[in-house]
């Protein structure tokens, strides 16, 4: 006898297992079953296709009128910080941008302050909140990256808050060390205090999965990204890096060249870069919802990187600065319109190869596949990234067991 049986699915979104990301034009390849099933034993999928009565179960969800997918990926977030910073909004209006907010003590620096200031408990409560309403809106698979404390101490309960949201909810989670984010106040050099981020590494390594770097103007260079990378890799990490994202410095040919798992950003990535990533499984890691939220016009190259048989992911960028947004559903819509991706591109870009982009095994409810599943109150799946800002979830089943069930009823 089986757990669980899905029936009558009107859609189910199956994209591809695979072991590398998908590249260019295969993130247009989606199968989509009308009068799908799927079947669930011991928290696994037994079974994901069309209609069948050749199997039973001790629990029958009918999802009639309803669409049916892998739980979504979040590959870049910074979910575990200190404060918020909605008094910037104003600056914002006033049309400072972003490095000139952080020449003032504003941006990164200011949640550094809060995060410093915050107990471990604190950031684990705070955290905590925002993780669930992730969860709620169908991720179960989160990256998570430090780089708000800028010190050995800080930095360190950034990943310990973030190993223990993992520990208590059991979801896939994978934990970045990113203390080369920014330079801090107290810091002699940036070389000095990238230095320290370098002799790090070894204490973080029991914490971390991977090794981020903020590569940008006013932070920190080519060739000091590419130090910090390679010490990284020396101590056995597997490394990302934030690139590109203001100027075009060259992040994403960096990645490639020293083949991170991904890059991220990437709005001022150079042609010369992009044409790189045919050669390449590095996964460029788009975050529309940052462009939207900071007010710009130009995004990131979707179309481009596809054009060359780039991998692409899209995320958040969950963060108090530049993207206050943990509905991964509202990026969705903003890639859609923004980075002219279709229905099928932009959910392989939130399952599957944001699954890669992460190292996780998650984005896919083909036979074998951990049973991470949604049910999205929606008559199809096209629907989805079409009505944009609100929550379409109607179930989350994490491992085969109902974990959210919404209730739109009124009490």
């Amino acid at each position: 006898m089986n757990d669980l049986i899905i029936q009558n699915i009107k859609q189910l979104v199956l994209p591809k297992s695979t072991e590398r990301p998908l590249k260019g034009a295969e993130l247009d390849e989606l199968t989509i079953v009308e009068n799908g099933t799927v079947v669930v034993k011991d928290g696994k999928v037994v079974y994901s296709g069309p209609y069948t009565k050749d199997y039973e179960a001790t629990e029958v969800i009918d999802a009639s009128h309803h669409v049916v997918s892998p739980a979504l990926v979040d590959a870049h977030t910074h979910l575990v910080h200190g404060g918020s910073r909605e008094h910037e909004m104003s600056l914002k209006r006033q049309g400072l941008s972003y490095l000139e907010i952080l020449e003032r003590g504003g941006g990164i620096l200011s949640t550094v302050e809060a995060t410093r200031t915050a107990t471990e408990d604190e950031l684990f409560a705070k955290a905590e909140h925002d993780l669930l309403t992730m969860i709620h809106h169908g991720v179960l698979a989160v990256e998570s990256k430090s780089g708000y404390g800028l010190d050995k101490d800080n930095e360190l309960k950034q990943l310990h808050v973030s190993r223990r949201l993992q520990e208590k909810y059991g979801i896939d989670m994978r934990h970045t060390f990113l203390g080369p984010h920014a330079v801090p106040k107290e810091a002699t050099s940036n070389e000095a205090f990238l230095q320290q981020m370098i002799d790090l590494l070894p204490d973080v390594k029991e914490l971390a999965d991977f090794a981020d770097i903020f590569c940008e103007t006013g932070v920190f260079t080519i060739e000091e990204s590419r130090r910090y990378m390679q010490a990284a890799k020396d101590q056995g990490f597997r490394v990302k890096i934030h690139a590109d994202e203001i100027d075009p410095l060259g992040g994403l040919g960096l990645a490639i060249d020293e083949a991170a798992i991904s890059a991220d950003h990437l709005v001022a990535a150079s042609d010369e870069d992009k044409a790189k990533l045919a050669d390449s499984d590095t996964v460029a890691v788009l975050l529309p919802g940052t462009t939207f939220y900071l007010g710009k016009n130009d995004y990131a190259d979707a179309r481009g990187m596809l054009e060359n048989n780039g991998a692409i992911a899209i995320a958040t960028d969950f963060n108090p600065g530049s993207c206050v947004t943990n509905n991964l559903q509202m990026v969705m819509a903003i890639a859609a319109l923004k980075l002219k991706l279709s229905p099928n591109e932009v959910w392989n870009a939130v399952t599957v190869n944001a699954a890669k982009a992460i190292d996780v095994d998650a984005g896919t409810i083909n036979e074998g596949d951990k049973a991470n599943i949604v049910i999205w109150h929606a008559p199809n799946h096209e629907y989805i990234p079409y009505h944009y800002g609100i929550n379409h979830v109607d179930t989350v089943i994490h491992e085969g067991r109902v974990i959210v069930k919404r209730d739109l009823t009124l009490k």
